[in-house]
């Protein structure tokens, strides 16, 4: 369990003297000792004050309770990716393939009460199914006489249940229930229309907001599909408040961004990452996904507001206040996959509200969240054009100059496998195959005899996805976790009368550059592979400390074990490999002295088990501070709480053969 530092700027004084400033107000992490909202507060840092579990114990933690999931829903869940909340001393989560609500005694595990719903043919074509990523939480006041827990359904309804009780509240919507189909400003059919949520709500006040998901749009049956609107609703009555056109209607601003009038039939352009909101500026801030389709726009010439743009809303009207696009018309699956982090920070010596967005390509973009401006200047740079019948390309792309991007993103040779000249030599080879280019190198016809696709890293499945990063208010450090996967962007024709689309991303070119992988290659990186081990050299998953004062890297730390394949591969043999961190999609959750994240996939440990590791980092410094084995890989985001004297972490946890289940762990009494 050797570790590897990758990148180190800055000085660890000049880290530390940023203890001494004092934080602003608006974003100050998870209070009280609880949890009561999926990022930890309302910005989405995933920061706890919480010290007891520290360096000098944390490899003794041991299992204070665990939920198993395979009694929940017909059939068992191995990918759980909910953030449990903790509330008044009850542990509310979803759960299991039907996304039951259940709620749990935070210090036992004990099932208080289960909320299921059965769906039926809905359920069954829903677009986003299985647990979801949680659920919200509401109460009138101090005295909580009215608590309430929302979630939204794989159906796409929003409940709102009694937190006492899971017991649906008569008096919100129809019996305690939304159907999120209806009063969209779209026509959408209640049983197989394309769009659902994996994302939780949001409540902020008496708001509840709500995005929109429709099935990965790598090769989308038309080019036309539902849209994926947002909507603010009363949290008491359910009554539809706001809603805000992601693609604009014809008057609305945004719309002659759209060229012939492909605004009309377009579709996509969800929210399915976590929304956040700052209460005391009302806004609430929209990350955007692309539209129709991932790979191909040649349908919907134009930049296409608000596809894969920022847009900052009034959380009472939801008016647009600002926005600002990361990618123009887009065309490799960036998205913008995770919740805006709500920061404040402190830029040549004045306190700045910002907002931090991770992202795919590896690029974190800072903005005042109050204005929209940049914190430090975005260039609009010349884009690589295509040559892709029919494709409509920007000129531009946005680049920020600061802080660097904290992974890879497109590809060079730079980044091909070096364990040895012979891998290195066999990777170059591989990858004549291909076009390789920068970011924003864009997808090309697939050929037999080349190019078979273009190659790029920080798109897709690179980067950071759903879980989003965590950030300190007291250090102003963001802590962000980023993986490597190469995937090949290689279009085909589609087959006749299969779809209106000029090209998509054919079938023929995506078993090409994504064969099925061996056991345990995934979270080794995953795709192309040269004598079984990735064609890109490592780390395959990391973690970074980004100084948001200065914008600035402070360290990097490849995070995972290395995986068995690799490890064990008989073309290393003899060779010293570090620790080559794993892929997955894996939360952090920072508390007073610690960033905490576990793996993803499986290892086996030198005791012969197979399981992953919930690691522990000095948060200072990036060395280790810790290290406990689960029985599976992390597959939600942690999170943490204080219950009589104790402070827990709670994971959900999974995998291939192994039915999810919540683990809870605490030290020892």
């Amino acid at each position: 369990m050797t570790q590897r530092v990758f990148r180190l700027s800055g000085t660890l004084a000049a880290t530390l003297l940023l203890w001494g400033i004092p934080p602003l107000q608006a974003q100050t992490g998870a209070k009280n000792g609880e949890w009561r909202t999926y990022g930890g507060d309302l910005g989405n840092t995933k920061y706890s004050p919480l010290d007891q579990i520290n360096s000098s114990n944390f490899n003794t933690l041991k299992l204070a309770w665990r939920f198993h999931t395979e009694n929940l829903g017909p059939k068992p869940e191995y990918n759980m990716e909910d953030t449990p909340l903790m509330v008044k001393g009850v542990v509310y989560t979803t759960a299991g393939s039907r996304r039951d609500v259940v709620a749990l005694d935070a210090g036992t595990g004990e099932l208080l009460w289960v909320h299921s719903e059965k769906e039926g043919p809905r359920g069954a074509a829903a677009p986003r199914q299985l647990s979801g990523r949680g659920l919200a939480y509401w109460s009138d006041g101090a005295d909580g006489k009215d608590e309430r827990i929302l979630y939204v359904t794989p159906g796409y309804r929003l409940v709102a249940l009694d937190a006492k009780t899971g017991i649906p509240v008569p008096t919100f919507g129809k019996a305690g229930m939304i159907d999120l189909k209806l009063d969209d400003d779209q026509q959408i059919d209640l049983v197989t229309g394309e769009v659902g949520l994996h994302a939780t709500p949001l409540v902020a006040g008496n708001t509840v907001i709500v995005g929109a998901a429709h099935l990965a749009g790598g090769e989308p049956k038309s080019k036309s599909n539902v849209k994926g609107y947002v909507r603010g609703f009363d949290v008491k009555t359910g009554k539809r408040l706001w809603i805000f056109h992601t693609i604009p209607k014809p008057g609305e601003f945004g719309y002659n961004t759209w060229e012939k009038d492909s605004a009309e039939y377009t579709g996509n352009t969800g929210v399915w990452a976590q929304i956040s909101v700052d209460e005391d500026l009302g806004m609430a801030y929209l990350p955007v996904e692309l539209p129709t389709g991932d790979f191909y726009g040649g349908h919907r010439p134009g930049n296409g507001l608000f596809g894969e743009s920022i847009v900052a809303v009034d959380l009472k009207t939801g008016q647009r206040k600002w926005h600002y696009q990361l990618v123009h018309h887009g065309l490799w699956d960036m998205d913008i996959p995770c919740a805006p982090m709500l920061v404040d920070i402190t830029v040549n010596g004045q306190p700045v509200k910002a907002l931090a967005q991770p992202t795919k390509q590896s690029i974190l973009y800072v903005f005042n969240r109050v204005t929209g401006q940049p914190i430090w200047p975005i260039e609009e740079k010349p884009a690589p054009k295509g040559d892709v019948p029919g494709e409509w390309y920007s000129p531009t792309q946005p680049i920020p100059t600061k802080p660097p991007p904290y992974g890879r993103n497109g590809f060079s040779a730079d980044d091909v496998i070096d364990f040895t000249p012979e891998l290195k030599a066999q990777a170059l080879e591989l990858i004549s195959k291909y076009k390789i280019g920068p970011l924003f190198t864009p997808p090309v016809v697939s050929k037999a005899g080349g190019p078979l696709g273009t190659l790029d890293i920080g798109c897709c499945q690179g980067g950071t996805n759903w879980p989003g990063g965590s950030y300190d208010p007291r250090t102003h450090i963001l802590y962000v976790y980023g993986k490597s996967e190469v995937t090949s962007l290689g279009l085909t024709p589609p087959t006749s009368g299969k779809s209106d689309m000029n090209f998509i991303r054919g079938t023929a070119a995506y078993d090409i550059v994504q064969p099925p992988a061996a056991e345990g290659a995934a979270p080794a990186g995953g795709g192309l592979t040269v004598q079984g081990l990735p064609l890109f050299k490592p780390p395959y998953g990391a973690i970074t400390a980004i100084n948001l004062d200065k914008g600035e890297i402070v360290w990097q730390v490849a995070h995972g074990e290395t995986p068995d394949n690799i490890r064990n591969n008989p073309a290393l043999k003899g060779v010293n490999i570090p620790r080559t961190g794993r892929a997955g999609n894996v939360g952090i959750v920072t508390t007073s002295t610690l960033v905490i994240s576990g793996e993803a996939g499986f290892v086996t440990n030198p005791q012969g088990q197979r399981g992953a590791y919930l690691r522990a980092y000095d948060k200072a410094t990036g060395k280790d501070a810790g290290a406990v084995f689960m029985p599976a890989g992390q597959t939600g985001s942690p999170m943490t709480y204080m219950l009589n004297g104790k402070q827990y972490i709670v994971i959900a946890v999974g995998g291939a053969g192994f039915p999810a289940e919540l683990l809870a762990y605490k030290l020892p009494d």
